[in-house]
């Protein structure tokens, strides 16, 4: 006889203006993710249009993770994901990633920042619809860097809690407020799909 146990169920929400996602990756598998970012080597993050004199928009690092053998596992899980919340929340015609998973390191000695802002791009040739970042900091390791959506009056702010995963519509405004201590990283995913129409 076979046994087999279902892994623990997710935890998701969507209280606030975006939809969120725990328990995807272990801690071990989270602090894999930032290893492999931070061994591609980091460099100075560009906004798509330029304007982006002295960090005044967004003052950051970043690395591109591939999908190769070695970084599968992080796509297939986020892609699961994807699929999940796309499904109860969202209904959007999506076909997956048309771009390599961004590894983001903000710093609080520059008080790296990301102004508000829309994830829209002319670098691709298919839209964004769905943006997803996975929290790989503990809150304990930074002080600052709170990733937050404004679809009101009022901006709301995620929970900071390692190995949460917070999705919005790409097109939703939002922000990372100035790292005012110790170090934050993150991973950013879009999801495109065919034109709206």
């Amino acid at each position: 006889m076979s046994i087999y146990q279902f892994a623990p169920a997710s935890t998701f929400s969507y209280d606030y203006p975006y939809v969120t996602w725990t328990e995807a990756f272990t801690d071990e598998e989270l602090n894999s993710i930032r290893e492999i970012g931070l061994a591609l080597g980091t460099s100075s993050a560009l906004v798509d249009g330029g304007g982006n004199e002295e960090g005044a928009i967004r003052k950051t690092k970043v690395s591109w993770i591939a999908c190769d053998t070695n970084t599968q596992w992080i796509y297939e899980r986020l892609a699961s994901v994807c699929r999940s919340l796309n499904s109860k929340f969202y209904g959007f015609d999506l076909f997956g990633f048309s771009e390599d998973m961004q590894f983001t390191q903000y710093e609080s000695e520059t008080e790296d920042h990301y102004v508000w802002h829309q994830d829209f791009t002319s670098s691709i040739n298919t839209p964004r619809k769905l943006s997803l970042t996975l929290q790989l900091s503990d809150p304990s390791e930074y002080e600052g860097g709170e990733l937050q959506v404004m679809t009101s009056s009022e901006p709301c702010g995620a929970e900071k809690q390692k190995g949460l995963i917070v999705g919005f519509p790409s097109w939703t405004l939002h922000r990372v407020t100035p790292v005012t201590s110790g170090k934050l990283y993150t991973l950013v995913v879009w999801v495109c799909g065919p034109n709206f129409k």
